[in-house]
């Protein structure tokens, strides 16, 4: 009963936060898709629940790496594949047709949002269904580039493993230097997921399209993200310096704590269900 009251508490405050800046541009991260099943990277202090995801140079650099990357995703791909949107990810798409939405910038690369029927949306790290050569740049469904490793791999097909973030899994006690990893066949460049790994960088016109919309909107809306990345916390800076009201929907600390106007610290599915 208490939790009920608190998130009844945390949806009144956020309405009448639409209702007092009714076009926002929302910013949303991990903490929205855990109700769809796939785990998010930090606790309610926003620091790292299992080692921290790889880094772009490693990738690029290291055969071990990859190799580990890609029989971890043998198991965690089809998790994140298979998930569906939940309610707070339809819960946005209404207030995105309601005229509340002109722009939702997500952290995400499960493409989530995008299933749930949002339309006007900024992938700010990518999407992780998607596969490019690093070599000529061509792209293949992750599905496809996932067979292509089953079929190299048929040792690794069964194997079992708990979720982790964005497609990966928590994969131990496996010898990976047993791992084929599939290049592209064609010029033999190395296949990457095509989302911004640690250590690279967020494109350009990405964030500046979303600079453009902030600048425009009555505030900002985080949910779910503790911000602790800075290609999400350079929003909230940049809505702090604007003089642009920030909210947080978000379990536990975030990095913008002291720049926000409104802190709701409430489970996200439950609060966004109860907006009218």
């Amino acid at each position: 009963m208490s939790e009920i009251l608190v998130t009844q508490h945390a949806a009144s405050k956020l309405q009448a936060f639409i209702k007092k800046h009714p076009r926002l541009v929302v910013l949303t991260g991990a903490g929205i898709s855990t109700d769809s099943g796939i785990p998010d990277y930090r606790d309610h202090n926003a620091q790292w629940k299992r080692k921290q995801p790889v880094q772009h140079n490693d990738f690029m650099s290291s055969l071990a790496t990859r190799q580990r990357f890609w029989a971890r995703s043998l198991v965690g791909w089809p998790m994140m594949r298979d998930a569906q949107p939940n309610a707070s990810h339809k819960k946005l798409t209404e207030l995105e047709k309601t005229g509340h939405i002109p722009l939702l910038v997500t952290q995400n690369v499960d493409g989530l949002h995008q299933e749930a029927g949002q339309k006007n949306i900024i992938d700010l790290h990518g999407r992780s269904d998607s596969v490019l050569c690093m070599e000529c740049a061509a792209n293949y469904s992750r599905n496809q580039v996932h067979n292509w490793m089953l079929e190299l791999n048929p040792s690794f097909k069964n194997l079992q493993a708990v979720a982790a973030p964005d497609g990966d899994a928590d994969l131990e006690r496996v010898d990976f230097g047993l791992f084929k990893v599939s290049d592209y066949p064609v010029c033999e460049g190395i296949l990457k997921p095509d989302v911004v790994f640690f250590g690279d960088n967020v494109p350009r016109q990405h964030v500046e399209r979303s600079l453009e919309q902030l600048k425009k909107a009555d505030g900002l809306l985080v949910i779910g993200s503790s911000l602790m990345v800075y290609s999400g916390f350079r929003f909230c800076k940049r809505a702090h310096e604007w003089g642009i009201p920030i909210a947080a929907l978000t379990l536990g600390k975030t990095r913008a704590d002291e720049l926000l106007t409104l802190k709701l610290n409430s489970p996200i599915k439950e609060t966004l269900e109860q907006l009218s």
